[in-house]
């Protein structure tokens, strides 16, 4: 899908990759390695070099059970993160919370990534409408503490399509863009195992919602139960081939963007994609 006017594009017309900096103490994958604001800068300097196309930085972590911070520590973890990197490259801001964004905004930041999708802040569509910015919505059912008890479908993909559509529905009554909306269906969020293979399996029907997809599995935990039917879980920094395998299947799948933690990995993922394109010759 060629991505709407005001989205960020991948290099030589690749889907965009996102890397994921965390400024987070307690965040699944890697909480706490970059914690600190130099420590965050650092690192998304070197996922840019990486091949990240945007640097997508949080400061509240979503895994299930997480405790939210105030918003006032959210804003001490990101402002000078998002500061520290925006003059490199198109910069987003993860945050479910308006004055979050708009700090985020004003600092340098291009691009809103809200995981509530407008759920979780009433002011967040009108603020990101009237700044005329880029805004993924994700599909959502609730805050961390409680979410997984929310992991209840009559099917999956056609409940992720109804509530996704919802929210498009909310955007664009308030205002956004149509161009700058980009659509996540939340792998992890308020899903089992098997809810996220099937949403993977149904891309296709995800991209009939007619706005980009934004894939991101980087690390999630059904990952690390795959074939591990009779053996330990792998941890979330073993993960990171079976990542590369759903970042292709996603582009494949025709995804607009995978939002990753291993940019190698992803940039791998995606360049052997390319190369076995009809045509192509690497």
């Amino acid at each position: 899908m060629t991505p709407p006017v005001g989205l960020p594009t991948g290099r030589d017309g690749r889907p965009v990759v996102v890397g994921v900096v965390n400024v987070t103490p307690d965040s699944f994958s890697d909480g706490g390695a970059w914690f600190q604001p130099d420590d965050a800068v650092v690192h998304g300097r070197q996922l840019r070099a990486d091949g990240a196309d945007v640097l997508d930085v949080g400061g509240e972590s979503t895994r299930p059970g997480a405790e939210r911070p105030s918003e006032a520590e959210e804003l001490r973890r990101v402002l000078p993160v998002v500061e520290g990197l925006a003059a490199g490259g198109p910069v987003s801001i993860d945050t479910m919370r308006a004055p979050v964004a708009a700090a985020a905004l004003d600092a340098g930041a291009t691009l809103v990534n809200d995981v509530s999708g407008g759920l979780a802040d009433p002011d967040m569509l009108p603020l990101v409408a009237e700044l005329g910015v880029p805004y993924v919505a994700m599909h959502w059912r609730g805050h961390s503490l409680g979410m997984q008890d929310r992991a209840h479908y009559d099917d999956v993909v056609a409940d992720v399509l109804r509530e996704l559509g919802e929210r498009v529905e909310a955007a664009l009554a308030a205002g956004v863009e149509p161009g700058n909306l980009v659509l996540d269906p939340g792998f992890g969020f308020a899903k089992l195992a098997h809810h996220n293979w099937e949403l993977l399996r149904h891309l296709d029907a995800l991209r009939e919602l007619g706005h980009p997809l934004l894939v991101g599995t980087s690390r999630k935990k059904f990952l690390g139960l795959v074939g591990r039917e009779d053996r330990p879980e792998r941890p979330p920094l073993d993960r990171d081939v079976a990542t590369a395998v759903t970042t292709a299947h996603a582009v494949r799948h025709g995804a607009w963007g995978v939002r990753v933690h291993d940019v190698v990995a992803a940039v791998d993922a995606l360049d052997v994609e390319a190369a076995l394109a009809p045509g192509e010759r690497r």
